[in-house]
């Protein structure tokens, strides 16, 4: 009998990964001297193995249909990457000199010239690209059965332009309604971060007037998570955010740790701001009135979550898109007959137009990414912190107003000639 130890064999019933027939013996005592121990004769054995049944992946086995699609996917990823490159750049808030160059005359010469750098036309280049060559295949078909260079088996496409002229106001409805339910959710998104910055602003104005000095240390802290919470929701609702980076100089390091091990960091401080308000010696209708405040902070998470979340319905994209593609890949048949090869240029210049405007419907789909969030949170800590340095030379200034008054009149009550 043969010892286990001794022989060790596999039988494979194919060649597909591996040998039909291999042994792997225990080595003899010389060799065994190399081994410092078992466990690396096992590792050796193990690793054997693991070649003999996965060899590594040579260029030759490699699929010609996958490395052609590795190819042709060089363009759109590398417009894909721009595109979401072009998403996460901080967008910043209109000055008085912005609005001076948005409406200037110059304005078409320096939109025509950075054309290469806008990010919209760079993502459209593989479509365009597509079907301008599709004009070119065509046109070139049809010159060449028009020369006879082809058997006359081959006819020449060209259809009538008729149906082109029926359709071509169902296309023009599907692109502006696209547009108009994108815009819609762009400016639904903009009212939500104005009623969010406006209740932020209208809630520590309150906290400053309504809190005593007896809780200097709550208040302070109560204004701290107030300041936080819209940068936790720009967070929440835009792909890629530091959330920890962003929080870092508005709360304490434990106070952050609780928001970062939370799974709705935004309620997570909505928490923190109202257990903070029922810590306060605040009478009754203040702190009703003060907790009255947190519900626009409810409803601006409810609908950016609904923004984020919900998309257009996808049937009514998916037709838009679908309706495009069949209407460039047959526009060089409908106009053969009239342009021949201008088809090439007018293919070009059509699929460039109505696929930018399809394009410009998408990006304002997701309204945060198009929103200067992140200088609205600065401009919310800002006022606030200039409010509560305020606050002091604004009582002083009263105090001193309040004195002046009563010394100027007389001991009887009146005032003085």
């Amino acid at each position: 009998m043969t010892n286990s130890r001794t022989l060790f064999s596999i039988q494979s019933p194919t060649n597909a990964s591996f040998s039909s027939h291999f042994t792997l013996k225990t080595p003899s005592k010389l060799q065994q001297q190399s081994f410092p121990s078992k466990l690396n004769f096992k590792k050796l054995r193990f690793s054997t193995f693991k070649v003999r049944c996965c060899p590594q992946q040579t260029p030759q086995n490699q699929n010609p249909t996958s490395a052609l699609i590795s190819i042709l996917r060089i363009i759109p990823d590398w417009a894909d990457r721009i595109q979401e490159e072009g998403m996460k750049k901080k967008r910043s808030l209109y000055t008085h000199e912005s609005w001076m160059q948005h409406r200037s005359s110059l304005r078409h010469v320096r939109h025509l010239f950075s054309s290469l750098n806008s990010r919209v036309i760079l993502s459209l280049v593989p479509p365009v690209i597509a079907f301008t060559s599709v004009a070119v295949v065509i046109a070139s078909y049809n010159s060449a059965v028009s020369m006879h260079w082809l058997p006359e088996l081959f006819p020449v496409l060209r259809a009538s332009p008729l149906p082109y002229q029926l359709t071509a106001p169902a296309l023009a409805l599907l692109l502006v309604f696209r547009t108009e339910a994108s815009y819609s959710r762009f400016e639904t998104g903009k009212k939500a971060w104005t009623k969010v910055i406006a209740g932020t602003n209208d809630f520590a104005r309150q906290v400053i007037a309504c809190v005593d000095k007896s809780d200097a240390v709550l208040k302070a802290a109560l204004l701290q998570y107030i300041m936080a919470f819209p940068v936790a929701l720009k967070c929440h609702i835009t792909y890629g955010s530091d959330i920890a980076s962003d929080l870092k100089n508005l709360l304490e390091a434990d106070d952050l740790a609780v928001v970062l091990s939370s799974k709705h960091r935004p309620r997570c401080i909505i928490g923190f701001i109202s257990q903070c308000l029922q810590s306060l010696h605040l009478e009754g209708t203040k702190l009703t009135q003060l907790e009255s405040k947190i519900s626009c902070f409810h409803e601006g998470i409810g609908v950016c979550e609904q923004l984020a979340g919900i998309p257009i319905p996808l049937s009514y994209t998916r037709l838009t898109s679908r309706f495009l593609v069949l209407w460039h890949l047959t526009l060089p048949i409908i106009l053969w007959d009239d342009c021949h090869w201008i088809v090439v240029p007018a293919t070009f210049i059509s699929a460039a137009s109505l696929f930018c405007i399809e394009e410009v419907g998408v990006l304002i789909e997701e309204p945060f990414p198009m929103l200067a969030l992140d200088e609205l949170c600065q401009l919310v800590h800002d006022n606030i912190q200039e409010s509560m340095a305020n606050e002091k030379k604004i009582q002083e200034r009263l105090s001193a107003k309040r004195k002046r008054r009563f010394s100027e009149h007389s001991q009887n009550g009146w005032p003085t000639s």
